[in-house]
Order: structure tokens, then sequence, then C-alpha cells
């Protein structure tokens, strides 16, 4: 089971990733919005802000999201772990309910590149 530094870790090299990316996928992530990604298994919620491509974590906190972010992610820490190290499909995975991902409609319209 990944531990909540190697999820912390997995979130940072996505940041990397996506601050990296050109074309639709940086467009894609080029949003301003909160952001929230729950870790099911280790009852760890990361909170923090989606902006000029990159995610930067603000805060860790025990349980479930305290606020309904813009954009709220939840999965296990071993599935964050593999689909950053691309040993997951993020849209199979999302598809078989290993994954959750809720926005609004007009983001999760924008978002759809990444998949």
């Amino acid at each position: 089971m990944a531990t909540t530094e190697e999820c912390r870790a997995a979130l940072e090299k996505l940041s990397d990733n996506m601050a990296g990316a050109e074309g639709d996928v940086r467009a894609a992530t080029a949003l301003d919005r909160s952001v929230t990604c729950r870790i099911t298994d280790l009852d760890v919620t990361f909170s923090g802000r989606l902006t000029d491509g990159r995610i930067a974590v603000h805060d860790t906190y025990a349980g479930p999201p305290a606020y309904k972010a813009q954009i709220r992610l939840a999965m296990t820490g071993d599935d964050l772990v593999a689909m950053v190290n691309g040993e997951l499909n993020f849209a199979k995975a999302w598809a078989s309910g290993r994954v959750k991902l809720e926005a609004s409609f007009r983001d999760l319209l924008r978002l759809r590149t990444l998949l």
C-alpha cells in the first residue's frame, strides 16, 4: 500500500508532468480551479489548486474533503502512484470506477483531452 508521502510525491510528479506538457494537454490544464484528491485506503485528502498548468497542494488532512472543490478526485494510493508512473490508464480506471472524478460539465469537457 502506498504511503501518504508516496502519494504526495506522485501528485508533485503529476504536477511536473502537466507543467511540461504542450498542445492540447497544456491547454486542458490551463485552469484556475480548487482541487481535492481523496486517497480512500489511507483516509487522507490532499487539497490545493490547479493553476498555470500545475497542481499546488496546500493542505493534507485526515478524512473526507472538508469542502467541495471544483475538481474532485478519489482513488486508492496505489492507483494514484500507478497512474502517475504510467502503469494504469486513467480513462480505463475512471470507466471501471477505480478512480472517481467529479467536476462541472464544462471542466470535464476541457479535461477530457487528458484521458
